[in-house]
């Protein structure tokens, strides 16, 4: 079985360079493109709660169509999808809980 071929990602491709002619203003997220899922482009920013909004916004996405769930009781996800230019976007945006004050008053004592 061979790999399949780079223009299996075009419509990803063309629309991560759609969007760093139109936007090169916003922040660079995290970037991903996969074989597995030759149409999707993933933009993902980790404790960038301000440049996952910006995208958003930019992108037209309606705040209430956000979802989010908490992973692991201390990483907010923030998700929300669209379609743009023949791909499927996926826009990520992992923000840290802060630990009660409780809890980082202990941790500071304990260290």
């Amino acid at each position: 079985m061979s790999a399949p071929a780079l223009s299996t990602l075009g419509a990803p491709l063309q629309l991560l360079r759609m969007f760093s002619a139109e936007y090169p203003h916003l922040p660079a997220p995290c970037l991903g493109v996969t074989t597995v899922y030759p149409d999707l482009l993933t933009l993902s920013f980790h404790d960038d709660h301000a440049g996952f909004e910006a995208w958003r916004d930019a992108l037209g996405i309606a705040a209430e169509s956000v979802s989010y769930h908490v992973q692991g009781g201390c990483t907010r996800v923030l998700e929300a999808r669209a379609d743009y230019a023949g791909a499927r976007l996926h826009l990520v945006g992992y923000v840290t809980i802060p630990a009660p004050e409780a809890l980082r008053s202990r941790a500071e004592v304990d260290s």
